[in-house]
């Protein structure tokens, strides 16, 4: 059976582009799926075919958008074990470990955690955008590991996305890291707002540049010392974000020369600095692996579809937990 939604045009509303029509009256699907699904030859005027989304549509018309049914994800589901924190149908919290890529890329096709979620969710998944595939709305480095909240469907994909479009300024998304860092900061809290774009000399990192230049774009973090080890200089530090990105956390903290223990990228001359660690701590932190410190343990959103406030709190991973033990 056709799913067809069907509206009226009032005079009020008449004369205004149709797939901005449509969006007013079908919040559930997102503006770009809709100009997609006229395109593709779904929606009908007065039983015509309109393929055109700037149509400006007349006082009377009767609109009618046929969505079809979700066709299989190009990924294919993969069985990788999850660590579920809260999941109803419309959405799926996750604690997502260390060293798992969150979405297929040329570099990383599968054994993503789209993999995972598609062989997890199963029918559950409505579709995002005409596909069953789950709704990726942020992401985490794959070495970074921490809380991720992921649709199911356009609805709820809709609904986070603009909370994350927002980044907390309406009061509704709240994202916090923890993050072990080199050096003992001079102030007990800061705020770094600079622009980030990417490396002219590794394509790989991401970099502050002085404005904003070709596909550079602002970012601003604020941060606060949580715990001090002056005996190894190293600082336990939360971080808050007002935007999202790529490396944001990562790069901010090396620019203020504080880079996060163990990363890779970022944290330059940490091997010749970890011989400098006791060595309790020295054994966890080479335990812990050439992997970053930092852990995503926090996230607060409003849900989209029961409006209900959520928030979730985990811990970091074992090993970085047992270096803030030994704080």
């Amino acid at each position: 059976m056709k799913n067809i939604i069907t509206h009226k045009v009032k005079k009020e509303l008449s004369e205004i582009r149709l797939d901005q029509f449509l969006k007013k009256n079908i919040t559930d699907l997102s503006r770009t799926r809709i100009k997609k699904l006229i395109i593709d030859g779904f929606l009908k005027i007065n039983n015509r075919i309109i393929v055109d989304p700037s149509y400006n549509v007349k006082e009377n018309d009767i609109c009618s958008l046929e969505i079809p049914r979700a066709v299989k994800a190009k990924p294919i589901g993969e069985k990788i074990e999850l660590e579920i924190i809260f999941e109803d149908n419309d959405l799926i919290v996750i604690n997502k470990q260390k060293g798992l890529v969150v979405h297929p890329a040329p570099g990383n096709p599968n054994k993503t955690l789209v993999n995972a979620l598609i062989n997890h969710c199963g029918n559950s998944l409505s579709g995002i955008g005409g596909e069953k595939r789950p709704g990726i709305i942020h992401r985490l480095d794959k070495d970074t590991s921490g809380l991720l909240v992921v649709a199911k469907n356009d609805r709820s994909h809709n609904g986070l996305a603009s909370q994350f479009k927002n980044h907390g300024k309406d009061g509704k998304l709240i994202r916090a890291y923890k993050a072990i860092v080199w050096g003992i900061p001079t102030f007990s809290s800061g705020k770094i707002s600079t622009f980030i774009g990417r490396s002219d000399r590794n394509r790989k990192k991401m970099m502050v540049v002085d404005n904003e230049k070709y596909k550079s774009k602002e970012a601003v973090t604020h941060w606060k010392v949580l715990e001090k080890n002056n005996e190894n200089n190293i600082t336990l530090i939360e971080c808050k974000l007002e935007t999202g990105r790529t490396h944001q956390i990562r790069v901010h903290l090396d620019y203020i020369s504080h880079p996060v223990l163990g990363d890779p990228l970022y944290g330059h001359g940490y091997k010749t600095k970890i011989n400098k660690l006791e060595t309790t701590i020295k054994f966890l932190v080479e335990k812990h692996g050439n992997t970053q410190a930092l852990h995503a343990y926090k996230l607060g959103f409003e849900h989209p579809v029961t409006n209900e406030n959520l928030i979730f709190e985990t811990d970091p991973p074992e090993n970085m937990k047992k270096i803030i033990d030994s704080f």
